[in-house]
């Protein structure tokens, strides 16, 4: 599925990525590239990694342990092209300053490749309400059990948390410091249900409460998306104030744990967001069975964001909600497709 990250070197993967992108990450790549072909400190730094799996996105991971660099004050010379910390300088002229960064921290730096990327895409909580309202409407149940697998940080578990507001419809507490502002293109129908728990796993969970976690998750998300770094930022305020337990696990082994009969009129749904891409089709397979052997017995809901197998590089995720009764069929439901940072959610004329 992963479709940005591929070619003959890591050179051709780099560029791959970086495409014709004029912005800083675009010119980067190139620059990467260019510089790994000609022996320089991005090759040495990426010695033993030649032969990485399609999609363990190495370009990210220096680019987001460069800007941790640049975060925490150690690379000031790159501030200035960073839009996020106010930079204004053309991209274009950023490589040979972030080449000499890259020369001047082999140890971080390295250390960095070995980070896979983690971000908590606040933009997708939009396509978790579209979801819970439409698991909500079917099942007539309004208390829910909110269990997230592949969480990172677990923000989106804080989505009743959050303010959100459309042409002639709003959820949400309104001083909120997150607010989504139309996230929703379609019939929104909204269903009043609250979250009596919620808990997250993820095979790298990453700590919002604590300065490391915050600068880790900031690092991932690219530095010109300004609006993505002020919903993150918001979300990390609420975070501190509402933490959430996210579990060092597998998906699968997680739900098998966690699927448990609770209270009546309780609805366990979990919730998955650009996560499956990432998984062994091993755990993919038990992960289904988990949620199938459960939901025979109890009630049971999936809201989902995630590509379908298959999917060109231009499509987008498909947004899906599934739910299961005893001894009835499974109900699936595509309720439309989204932005891979969840922002527009679009719905179907049907949903």
């Amino acid at each position: 599925m992963v479709t940005w990250d591929q070619g003959a070197s890591l050179a051709d993967r780099f560029r791959a990525h970086a495409g014709t992108a004029q912005h800083l990450y675009g010119h980067a790549m190139r620059g990467m590239a260019d510089d790994w072909e000609a022996g320089g400190p991005v090759q040495t730094l990426l010695a033993g990694y030649e032969r990485a799996p399609r999609g363990s996105a190495l370009s990210l991971r220096l680019l987001a342990g460069v800007f941790r660099l640049v975060l925490t004050d150690r690379a000031p010379e790159l501030v200035r092209f960073y839009p996020c910390l106010g930079g204004l300088d053309e991209p274009a002229d950023a490589w040979p300053v972030m080449r000499a960064v890259l020369a001047e921290h082999p140890v971080e730096l390295r250390a960095a490749l070995e980070v896979p990327p983690q971000t908590n895409e606040i933009g997708r909580s939009a396509a978790l309400l579209a979801g819970l309202f439409d698991v909500i409407a079917a099942t007539g149940v309004r208390e829910v059990r909110l269990l997230e697998v592949g969480a990172s940080a677990g923000l989106n578990l804080l989505v009743d948390r959050f303010h959100f507001r459309g042409s002639g419809w709003s959820f949400g507490p309104v001083d909120s410091p997150v607010q989504l502002i139309d996230p929703i293109e379609g019939d929104v129908r909204p269903t009043p249900f609250s979250i009596s728990q919620r808990r997250g796993c993820d095979r790298r969970p990453i700590d919002a409460t604590n300065p490391a976690g915050r600068l880790l998750l900031t690092s991932f998300v690219w530095p010109f998306d300004l609006h993505r770094h002020e919903r993150l930022a918001a979300a990390l305020s609420v975070a501190v104030d509402h933490p959430v337990a996210v579990d060092r696990a597998g998906a699968a082994d997680w739900l098998a744990h966690e699927l448990t009969v609770g209270p009546d009129g309780v609805l366990p749904v979990i919730w998955q967001s650009i996560t499956q891409l990432y998984w062994a089709a091993e755990e993919v397979a038990a992960v289904e069975s988990a949620l199938a052997a459960f939901g025979a017995q109890h009630p049971l809901a999936r809201v989902s964001l995630e590509f379908a197998p298959g999917d060109d590089p231009s499509a987008r995720p498909e947004l899906t909600t599934s739910v299961w009764r005893p001894g009835a069929a499974p109900r699936r439901r595509r309720l439309g497709a989204a932005h891979d940072h969840g922002l527009p959610v679009r719905l179907d004329r049907s949903s």
